[in-house]
């Protein structure tokens, strides 16, 4: 049942009343450096936060042993981060509505070149209709927006008729084994509204990832009797263009996934980072490259890893050196698989309405290529993940930023969508 209009209009004011305040917030996110394994203070500041507000707390580690038997879990290594996950529990007088997780993640990419950005990374600067910080974006704005939400509501004395977890999570962008701590740690809902900045759009279907390392060793010797040794990064381009007809090959297949077939290239392979040699005047003996994959939702992990390593294994059968001294892959980080969001689930239709009440039009839906938290709760609660937040610029780029005017929309709506999904109670003296 869509919501009574005097209070859909009065939610709709209490979060325009409230926007400064939200922008202040999402400012001092915005100043905590939360790159990976630094998020503690940023989660410290989480915690506070949502204590403050009267929700119940819980803040735990990340359990090894326990991410290490899921499927879905990331690869551990010394870069994981330690950093809680922080949740704050709503409960209400009596469980009348829906049940309902608010998730964000507070963990940002490395900002890069500080001399390549206008401003300072995390001095959050607002600009125009822009916020502008390493963050903002992706997705501290986000984060903010989900704890505002219900303060809008808290501020008309009412509160959600249903059970409602908060959860700000980290890891998101290097295993994804934040969210699905909570998904260990027993956390179920009836939905999930995630606020990754999606351009006011619901996210549809969602590529998976697969992250590895490539190393490549070769015969050191100096450079003037170059032909007599083997070069490691030289030998490293030919393994990546083999890795490049792996690509093409599995782009072929995406006419089978309906979300991803009108996609001209849905499946990306990233050079994201590469290391190698040790002296300019001598042939590297050694190289490391960092990858990224994308692979096609219903595409098994672990199908997909082994079809990696045996491409490369051929590959390097047939080359002089290589087949000599083969190449090692190490699989780090993401071992995510993609997923569809089936359409006609009511949690969608509750979102549609209030996004139109919003904004006039109807919700529209796209597919990602990016890696999203919304996964866990497809795949594993199968529950409706709504995915669905502001527009956002310069993501994992230079200049980050949300847009500030769809950020107070993507907020009303999702204050809407909880006060209808939820349903609301007065608040008890």
């Amino acid at each position: 049942m869509a919501l009574d209009p005097k209070l859909r209009d009065d939610i709709i004011a209490a979060v325009d009343k409230s926007f400064d305040a939200q922008i202040k917030f999402t400012q001092d996110m915005v100043r905590h450096v939360s790159t990976r394994g630094n998020e503690h203070t940023m989660q410290d500041f989480m915690f506070r936060a949502m204590q403050s507000r009267g929700y119940t707390m819980e803040r735990f580690e990340m359990d090894r042993e326990a991410l290490a038997r899921h499927p879905g879990s990331g690869a551990w290594d010394d870069l994981h981060s330690h950093a809680p996950v922080v949740v704050g529990i709503h409960r209400p007088r009596e469980e009348k509505g829906r049940s309902l997780i608010l998730q964000g993640h507070v963990d940002v990419v490395p900002e890069g070149p500080v001399n390549m950005w206008a401003t300072p990374p995390y001095e959050p600067v607002i600009d125009g209709d822009w916020m502008q910080g390493r963050g903002a974006g992706d997705m501290k704005a986000g984060c903010a927006s989900n704890i505002f939400a219900l303060d809008a509501l808290k501020s008309l004395g009412l509160q959600p008729a249903a059970t409602v977890y908060l959860q700000s999570v980290v890891e998101e962008e290097s295993t994804g084994d934040g969210a699905l701590m909570t998904h260990l740690r027993g956390y179920r809902a009836q939905a999930a509204l995630v606020s990754e900045p999606s351009a006011e759009t619901l996210t549809r279907a969602n590529i998976g990832v697969i992250w590895f390392q490539l190393e490549v060793r070769g015969v050191p010797v100096h450079v003037q009797r170059m032909g007599t040794g083997a070069n490691a990064i030289d030998a490293a381009y030919r393994v990546i263009g083999e890795l490049r007809e792996l690509e093409k090959d599995w782009n072929q297949k995406k006419g089978d996934s309906e979300y991803f077939r009108n996609i001209e290239k849905p499946v990306n392979l990233n050079i994201g980072k590469i290391a190698g040699g040790d002296w300019a005047s001598s042939v590297p003996s050694w190289c490391k490259v960092d990858c990224r994959i994308s692979i096609l939702p219903g595409t098994n992990v672990e199908v997909a890893k082994r079809e990696i390593v045996d491409r490369v294994a051929a590959f390097t059968r047939g080359d002089a050196f290589l087949s000599n001294i083969p190449p090692t892959i190490t699989f780090n980080g993401f071992q995510a698989e993609g997923f569809v969001l089936k359409p006609g689930s009511d949690a969608e239709a509750v979102l549609g309405r209030a996004h139109e009440s919003v904004f006039g039009k109807r919700l529209e839906t796209v597919t990602s290529l990016a890696y999203l938290d919304s996964r866990v709760y497809v795949l594993f609660d199968d529950i409706p993940a709504l995915n669905y937040g502001a527009i956002s610029r310069g993501v994992h780029g230079f200049d980050e930023g949300v847009n500030l005017p769809s950020l107070k929309k993507v907020t009303t709506a999702a204050a809407l969508f909880i006060a209808e999904w939820c349903g609301v109670e007065k608040i008890a003296d």
